[in-house]
C-alpha cells in the first residue's frame, strides 16, 4: 500500500494494545477500504466511516473509487464524470 505521507500511514496503520479491534480504539482515526479509499472512522459501536478525498495532514488528493455508485462527490466542477 502506498500513502501520501507518513502521518496518514501512521493513522491508517495504528494499532493498540488495549483494543485488538481498531474500531474499538478511540485513537484509531483513519481506515482504508479494500478498494484503496480512505475514511474517517466513526466510533459509535459500528464500522462506519466518512470517505475523505484529501489527506487531512498533507492535503494530497486521495484515491477515489469511480466504480462505486454511491460515490456522489463528483468532479470539482460539479460534473459526475
Amino acid at each position: 500500500m502506498t500513502f501520501c505521507c507518513d502521518d496518514l500511514r501512521a493513522r491508517a496503520e495504528h494499532t493498540c494494545d488495549l483494543h485488538p479491534d481498531r474500531w474499538d480504539c478511540p485513537d484509531c482515526l483513519v481506515t482504508r477500504s479494500s478498494r484503496g479509499t480512505f475514511g474517517l472512522m466513526i466510533h459509535d459501536g459500528g464500522t462506519s466511516s466518512i470517505r475523505i478525498a484529501f489527506c487531512p495532514w498533507c492535503g494530497a488528493r486521495l484515491p477515489t473509487d469511480s466504480d462505486d455508485p454511491h460515490d456522489c462527490r463528483g468532479a470539482a466542477d460539479g460534473s459526475q464524470g
